[in-house]
């Protein structure tokens, strides 16, 4: 796993880096789990991943080969023409640089000054000049996936309707309407014979409603500077912790002199200040144990 997994990364690569940029399945990992983002992108321990699915990236790779090869000719694919969608693969000098990981389309979101990024897998334009959006996915189930009705493909639905903004913001007139292109391998052969075949799906999502990104965006970006200020305000108080331990070993060592001295007092104006300092230590442990032990 660790040829996959590297817990933590270099300061560039967190929030307030050189290289950090506010991808979309970082927005997605915010609306999650706050504490999972902050984290991964303010502490650079990323959340364990699972294995890599190669014959996912696999059926990618594929489609993007043959969907290109339609895209050069000018004429519209196969799956395009079954589903009676007015589209065809479009031509755009950006598109290899939009589908690269850690390339993508980027914006700056200015109220917040954040970069926001997310590499797409196609893009097809209508007869009305409109841009699709297009994203593949791939599984293996006893039967083919036709719609995104369950909970966790929500996520599906608001990785579109980023991707949908992204592209308004780089001056695109874009579809409402995206699509699905998904490739479930199917169960029901009798042997492998060297190949496992697909069947391929266009599922259509209507979305367009992207009114809960700028909202993430400036939470992330909140919470960021939240979590900036926490920071602080642990150094100092972990300082005054250890000013009130050293002042604490300082009383007992007194008590031990006093003792030795056969003297009857200690100062009082050392007990009480003690006493405030042990106080002070128990709630702040306290506080501690409540923001990173207690969901």
């Amino acid at each position: 796993m660790s040829e996959y997994y590297k817990a933590n990364r270099g300061s560039a690569w967190n929030y307030g880096g050189g290289n950090w940029k506010l991808s979309r399945s970082k927005i997605d990992l915010f609306l999650e789990c706050p504490r999972c983002f902050y984290m991964d992108n303010k502490l650079g321990v990323k959340r364990v991943p699972g294995f890599p699915f190669a014959l996912n990236s696999a059926v990618d790779y594929l489609l993007k080969q043959e969907f290109d090869t339609h895209r050069a000719r000018g004429e519209q694919h196969p799956l395009q023409k079954e589903y009676g969608i007015d589209a065809k693969p479009a031509p755009h000098n950006e598109l290899d640089e939009w589908r690269r990981n850690f390339g993508g389309v980027k914006h700056v979101h200015v109220p917040t000054g954040l970069v926001v990024t997310g590499a797409i897998d196609d893009l097809w334009i209508d007869s009305k000049g409109e841009y699709i959006v297009v994203d593949y996915k791939a599984t293996a189930k006893e039967e083919a996936v036709k719609e995104l009705d369950k909970e966790w493909q929500n996520s599906y639905k608001r990785q579109m309707e980023v991707y949908q903004w992204l592209l308004r913001r780089n001056g695109l007139q874009v579809s409402d309407t995206g699509y699905f292109v998904y490739c479930t391998g199917r169960l029901d052969r009798v042997a492998f014979d060297n190949m496992i075949p697909t069947s391929p799906i266009l599922i259509s999502v209507m979305s367009g409603a992207s009114s809960f990104l700028s909202v993430s965006v400036g939470c992330v970006s909140s919470g960021a500077v939240s979590a900036v200020v926490f920071s602080s305000l642990v150094f100092v108080a972990s300082v005054a912790v250890a000013v009130g331990v050293f002042f604490c070993f300082g009383l007992l060592h007194e008590a031990m002199r006093v003792a030795r001295s056969k003297q009857t007092t200690i100062s009082p104006t050392r007990t009480r200040v003690c006493m405030v300092y042990t106080s002070f230590l128990l709630l702040w442990c306290r506080v501690i144990f409540s923001t990173h032990f207690i969901k």
